[in-house]
Formats: C-alpha cells, sequence, structure tokens
C-alpha cells in the first residue's frame, strides 16, 4: 500500500477529478490526501467524502495587480513550507497536481523531495500552473491532441478528466422524481460551474416564466451565495401548474444530468466531462473572462465533436431560442446522445492508477513509463 498526495482545491473543476482519482487509488489498497484551498466551494464540495482524507493549504490566485500579486507570493511561500511539513508527515511515493493555485506548492515541495510528480490539465489550453510546472513532471496528461511544446514527447500522456464513481447515467423518470420534477415534461438544467455564473442565473430569472409557458421545467443551480433554494409555482400556456427550482448548490450532479433532457453550461472541463458521462446533450456558454479563454476552446471541441451548440454570452438574447428548437427535437437529441457515448472514450482513472503504481514502484519505474507513453 502506498501514500500519495493529490493537489485539487481552488474549484470544482480541480477538485472533482482529484476525488475521481482517489476513488481509484483506493480501490487499489492505496491512500490519498487531497490538497484543496480555503475556499468554501471546495469545503462544501467535500462534505459527502468524508471517508476521505483533504489537507486544506494556504494558497490565492495569481494576480499581476501589485497588491494581490504580493498576498499571492506570501501565500505560496506559506503554502510550500505547509506542503514540504506533509511530505515529512505522510512519507507519500508521489505528488499528482490538477492545475490551479494549489499546484504550485505541492510540486516544489515534492521535487525537494525528489518525489516522482504527476500533472494533469483537463482544459484544451493549458493553465500557468501546467505550463509552468510541466517541464518538473515526470508525466503530465494532456486533453488528446494539445500540446506543450516545451515537453518532451515522452513525459507526455493523454487523457480526459477522471470522472468520479458516481457520475453514472440512471433513468430520467427516477431522476426527476427524486428531484422533485415532473417525470413527464421536459427538463432544463442550468449550471454555472462550482462557483455560479451571474449572467445566466440572471437569464434563467428573466425567461422562466416563459420557459414554463411552453411546458418546460427549469432547474438552476445559481452557485453559493448567490441566492436561497427556491421553488417556483408557474403555469404552461394551457393553464396547467409546472414548477421551477433554483437551488445554491447541488452534490446530485449525477440526477441532475439524468434528469435532464437539455443543460445550458459554463464550459469547464470537469462539467462537460460529466456531461459526455450521463450522455447529455448541452448548449454551452463559454465564461469570456477565463483565463486564456480556455472555454472558448472547451466549448467549440465539444461542438466540433457534437455534444452538443455554442451561445456567447454577448448574444444570450438568442438563447432561450436555440433551448427551445432543441429541447423538443426529439431526433437532434437522440443524435447528440450518440455522438457523447462515442466521446466517453478510455478509463482516464484507470490510466492515471496504473501510471502512478509504476512510478511509485522502482526500479522498474523509467522503463515502463518509457514502454507505454506513446499516445
Amino acid at each position: 500500500m502506498s501514500h500519495f498526495l493529490i493537489s485539487c482545491g481552488g474549484t470544482g473543476g480541480h477538485l472533482s477529478p482529484g476525488i475521481a482519482l482517489a476513488e481509484g487509488l483506493t480501490a487499489r489498497g492505496h491512500t490519498a490526501t487531497l490538497l484543496i484551498s480555503q475556499k468554501k466551494v471546495d469545503a462544501r464540495l467535500i462534505e459527502k467524502y468524508p471517508q476521505m482524507q483533504f489537507a486544506r493549504m494556504p494558497g490565492s490566485g495569481f494576480s499581476w495587480r501589485p497588491i494581490a500579486l504580493m498576498r499571492c507570493l506570501w501565500a505560496q511561500f506559506r503554502a510550500v513550507r505547509f506542503c514540504r511539513r506533509l511530505i515529512r508527515q505522510t512519507a507519500p511515493v508521489g505528488i499528482v497536481g490538477f492545475g490551479g493555485f494549489t499546484s504550485a506548492p505541492i510540486v516544489l515541495a515534492g521535487r525537494w523531495a525528489r518525489l516522482p510528480v504527476v500533472l494533469h490539465e483537463s482544459n484544451r489550453v493549458p493553465g500557468l500552473a501546467i505550463r509552468w510546472l510541466g517541464r518538473l513532471a515526470t508525466l503530465v496528461y494532456l486533453p488528446p491532441g494539445v500540446l506543450l511544446p516545451r515537453l518532451q514527447a515522452s513525459s507526455i500522456r493523454y487523457a480526459a478528466p477522471p470522472v468520479r464513481r458516481e457520475i453514472v447515467r440512471t433513468s430520467s423518470v427516477e431522476a426527476r422524481l427524486a428531484l422533485g420534477l415532473d417525470p413527464m415534461r421536459p427538463v432544463l438544467v442550468l449550471l454555472g460551474g462550482s462557483q455560479g455564473a451571474s449572467a445566466l442565473n440572471q437569464w434563467a430569472r428573466e425567461h422562466v416564466e416563459a420557459l414554463a409557458h411552453e411546458g418546460v421545467q427549469l432547474y438552476c443551480v445559481t452557485g453559493l451565495g448567490k441566492g436561497a433554494s427556491e421553488s417556483l409555482a408557474l403555469k404552461t400556456k394551457t393553464g396547467e401548474p409546472i414548477g421551477a427550482m433554483f437551488v445554491p448548490f447541488s452534490d446530485r450532479v449525477a440526477e441532475l444530468l439524468s434528469a435532464a433532457d437539455l443543460v445550458v453550461s459554463r464550459a469547464g472541463a470537469g462539467s462537460i466531462a460529466e456531461l459526455i458521462r450521463c450522455e447529455t446533450p448541452a448548449i454551452l456558454v463559454p465564461f469570456p473572462q477565463s483565463a486564456d479563454d480556455h472555454q472558448r476552446a472547451n466549448a467549440a471541441y465539444f461542438e466540433q465533436q457534437g455534444g452538443g451548440l455554442v451561445v456567447e454570452q454577448a448574444v444570450l438574447a438568442k438563447l432561450r431560442g436555440a433551448v427551445l428548437d432543441l429541447i423538443f427535437n426529439d431526433g437532434l437529441l437522440s443524435k447528440y446522445r450518440v455522438q457523447l457515448k462515442a466521446m466517453d472514450g478510455a478509463d482516464s482513472v484507470a490510466l492515471m492508477v496504473n501510471d502512478l503504481e509504476r512510478l511509485a514502484t522502482p526500479p522498474a519505474c523509467a522503463a515502463s513509463i518509457s514502454s507505454s507513453s506513446a499516445p
């Protein structure tokens, strides 16, 4: 049995694949400590996993603004000291980073301790942490077709984001009943990512009655701190009662995606991976201010592969028409589901666990990784 440290805090897009990897390691008899941030969203997301070990580390996001930059550098210095102590206390055999500001301290501390380091990038535009730290890593996992020119080909592996075991498609009728929805009416689920999306929330508020008028149920996850839970009683154009729900957070992702005929979502890589796993068609609205515009790249690839459509935030006025055109088009929804099933490729968790086990078993690791690393 080996112990691993997994850095995955800051957003749901980092934490969810970290949990998925920890599940895979635990199933093989290993243990893991997941390093998370001080953010409220991390604390809320981990409530469902009391059986796992978490460590909340110092840190803050990178910024070029002078005061924020000084705060970031000081927090990162404290985080490196925290990680060095954690390595001495837990004696891990390997380090895994999923990007974001929690990755740099553990990668630096891990290299200081001469431990193998593995990085995973979920987005189709690699983030700052992965670009800067990639050359320190033994292996770097990238989305299929994405390149990082500075890295040696032997250190690159191609893998989609790991998805938690619980994210599987279930009966849409059972999922709707569990969520308090009418099983016989179409369902639109709106997701703004782990931190919510104010623009999408505002769109939902403005159009909830019009959607209900057409017979569409809305289930909107607004994000923590963006409103309390609310259930609305509305009417269709024929006067029949129909409901709509607004909730700040949901840890029932599999049920939500199984209940939905269609999802409107931001274009984070983690959300897209869960849409693919549950075969749920989506209209993606990329966050315009995402770092390096990575959400637009994620969304474009999703649309090219046939998983759904992209609507830019600048033209949200077109979203209601796109939703109504698609949610009642059973033929096109079925076509998207077929494409989504085809997009769900190799088991990323098994791939990463296999590699980590080889890395943790010297001296054979170098030869075995080299012989199996061809994409």
